[in-house]
């Protein structure tokens, strides 16, 4: 089975850079397509409570029979859960679904700053990484006003900001802020979610064509080398085989360059200052 490299996080724990997204599944096919997922090789499963699916995870996982060590489980506290004992509730209730007695990372799904209570919620988080029930806990759409505001009122630095990034939006102040604090940056979104034309850019397509591989694949490799820890999402088995495929070639120095030029503030998810 190919091995997938790990990223190391600021806990001393360390991460699966590829992985495999649950977002959007219809809760009705999650075990079919989760059980797809690990048979293709994929051992980092990304879900989050607002996604609907966690229980159909849950059953993937079980009737896998793969060990709970060969496996890294992500999923996520939602915006209406920001207070210290709903925080509480809320995660046990996703251990519940998942039917696991700890995941081994934890986000905040939202900063939700209309609310404001993000702080809160990150110090509930602190206690639950301290039960040993979540290995790591990191945030999610966090941007620099957030981040500054944790480091500078809470003791633990998230692990991870998982952020929408692909090659039109790459947020490069969040992610320098990030790195200079040695919290990994997750892609989400990383294919542009079929938005814009990604696959027809030249400098995507060009790459394609001089490797072998499909566009898809040189957006993937791209954030590999890019250092990001990526988990692109697909209902189809073949598509999934095919963002899996993506260990035996690799961009060069300029090949990245020229994607990453693609830089235009290019966003086509939700702001997190519009989500509450």
């Amino acid at each position: 089975m190919t091995s997938v490299p790990r990223i190391q996080l600021n806990d001393g724990h360390s991460i699966p850079q590829l992985g495999f997204g649950v977002f959007k599944v219809d809760p009705h096919e999650t075990v079919r397509i989760v059980s797809d997922a690990l048979e293709v090789g994929y051992r980092h499963i990304d879900t989050a409570r607002i996604y609907g699916n966690e229980a159909g995870v849950g059953t993937a996982l079980a009737e896998s029979g793969i060990p709970r060590e060969e496996l890294f489980i992500t999923t996520k506290l939602w915006n209406t859960d920001h207070g210290t004992q709903s925080a509480f509730d809320a995660f046990d209730a996703s251990l519940e679904r998942l039917g696991l007695d700890e995941v081994d990372l934890y986000l905040i799904h939202w900063p939700s700053p209309k609310g404001d209570r993000y702080v809160e919620a990150w110090k509930a988080l602190e206690q639950i990484r301290e039960s040993g029930r979540a290995r790591s806990i990191g945030v999610s759409n966090f941007l620099v006003p957030h981040l500054e505001r944790l480091l500078a009122e809470t003791d633990v630095v998230p692990a991870v900001d998982q952020i929408e990034l692909h090659p039109a939006h790459q947020q490069p102040a969040t992610a320098a802020f990030a790195e200079q604090h040695g919290i990994a940056i997750e892609a989400w979104g990383p294919l542009g979610q079929g938005k814009y034309p990604l696959f027809d850019v030249p400098e995507i397509a060009d790459a394609a064509e001089a490797h072998g591989k499909s566009p898809a694949q040189v957006v993937i490799r791209w954030h590999l080398q890019r250092g990001h820890i990526v988990f692109p999402k697909s209902n189809r088995r073949e598509r999934m085989a095919e963002n899996f495929d993506v260990f035996d070639f690799e961009l060069s120095d300029a090949e990245v360059q020229a994607i990453t030029a693609l830089e235009r503030e290019g966003r086509v998810g939700s702001h997190p200052a519009d989500v509450d």
